[in-house]
């Protein structure tokens, strides 16, 4: 007979809500939710199943509201979008969402991709492969020679003039559309570049690609259609059109003055910072022939800047939601993050707090996630050590359960 529920008996339960780690905790799931939060060790009924974690701290299920489960760095990214198929990326991007997974995040926002992450999301909810739970942007959105052109660097009779299908709009009117072909390809939110960025093959990662015209028709039509924006940005101009015009976030914010923090506190517009992509970024182009020639100076500039303005941000009261940009670095060590954060001044709670509530209002899904309480859904992590006082203990991931079912457990 299957077990009816399941007992977690919790070493230390970090409740992200008080801010407190609980010690002899209890919890109870059933039906893929958290039903009950008991004190001390209950014992589980005949045909209960019971998980002993009372060497472990317990915490809720992390998200990441930055990544690319479609790629991951390598020597000859470039050369793979002439070699690679549509199911060799679906392929690959398997791998990726386990390690991801396992390594305690059990839910990411993909922010762009193909159209394969849309995919990956279907075969993971049906549960044929194994992943996090992803909620995806399909393919993003910027102008012509924008960090999301899919031609920057071919061959001129290679290029085409892509359009909004392909995720490249140059008036308000093909934004409008842009946005619609995302929204009926199944993406669960909009993703814009409004500056120029690293990694794209183009000479330009900072400065304003487009009009606030057109950035506010993404997020009128987005809004129609139930969506939220993510915007990737790196320079200020760009950071606060994108504020004014209404996106939800700002990715990367690189160069932010002062004044884009004083707009997204006005705006409550959050920061995904993605510091662990910037220190990547850095260090593989020092690597010779590592990214092409036009890539490697804008990795050297922009990425070490990245750190320090999440350290400003912080201390501004912008509101911080954990992200990575995993894919710029290999997918599974998510966890760096949090190290980096602390570097940077925000306490390790705060930090652990931005992976969870934080993270679960971005997504607009805190009735489910970010806390291990009644009714969510279970959704659970444990580390060896305490993370407040060794946020190193976030890289000593042992169990893992998603929506009751356990994927990792050591």
């Amino acid at each position: 007979m299957l077990a009816q529920k399941t007992y977690l008996h919790c070493g230390r339960l970090l409740d992200v809500r008080a801010g407190k780690l609980l010690p002899e905790r209890t919890l109870v799931v059933e039906n893929g939710r958290v039903q009950a939060v008991q004190t001390g060790y209950t014992a589980a009924g005949p045909a209960d199943k019971v998980i002993d974690l009372k060497s472990r701290t317990v915490m809720p299920g992390l998200i990441d509201c930055h990544v690319h489960l479609e790629g991951e760095t390598s020597k000859d990214n470039f050369l793979r979008e002439f070699t690679l198929n549509p199911a060799d990326v679906a392929f690959g991007s398997l791998a990726h969402a386990q390690k991801t997974l396992l390594a305690g995040f059990t839910t990411v926002r993909d922010l762009g991709g193909s159209g394969v992450n849309v995919s990956l999301r279907n075969a993971i909810n049906r549960g044929q492969v194994v992943g996090p739970r992803i909620f995806t942007a399909g393919k993003a959105i910027s102008g012509t020679g924008g960090h999301m052109d899919p031609t920057n660097g071919y061959r001129q009779d290679l290029m085409g003039v892509p359009g909004p299908a392909d995720g490249v709009a140059n008036s308000p009117e093909q934004a409008r559309q842009a946005v619609r072909e995302q929204y009926k390809r199944g993406s669960d939110l909009i993703k814009i570049a409004s500056t120029g960025g690293v990694l794209s093959v183009a000479k330009d990662g900072s400065s304003a690609q487009m009009s606030e015209e057109e950035i506010r028709a993404v997020v009128t039509t987005a809004r129609d259609l139930g969506l939220v924006v993510a915007c990737h940005a790196h320079g200020a101009e760009g950071m606060k059109r994108a504020i004014r015009a209404g996106v939800t976030s700002i990715e990367h914010g690189t160069l932010m003055d002062d004044e884009t923090m004083k707009l997204m506190k006005k705006y409550g517009t959050w920061y995904v910072p993605t510091i662990t992509a910037g220190k990547s970024v850095a260090d593989s182009a020092k690597i010779p022939n590592y990214y092409p020639p036009l890539v490697t100076p804008k990795a050297l500039a922009i990425g070490p800047k990245l750190q320090g303005t999440f350290g400003r941000a912080y201390k501004a009261g912008v509101k911080i939601a954990f992200g990575t940009d995993a894919s710029v670095y290999r997918h599974g060590v998510n966890a760096l993050e949090f190290r980096y954060m602390v570097e940077a001044g925000m306490p390790a709670l705060e930090a652990l707090r931005s992976a969870t509530l934080s993270a679960a209002e971005l997504l607009g899904q805190t009735e489910n996630l970010g806390s291990l309480e009644p009714g969510k859904l279970a959704d659970v992590v444990a580390v060896d050590g305490d993370p407040l006082q060794d946020i190193d203990a976030m890289q000593r991931v042992r169990f893992v359960m998603k929506q009751g079912t356990v994927y990792r457990q050591e």
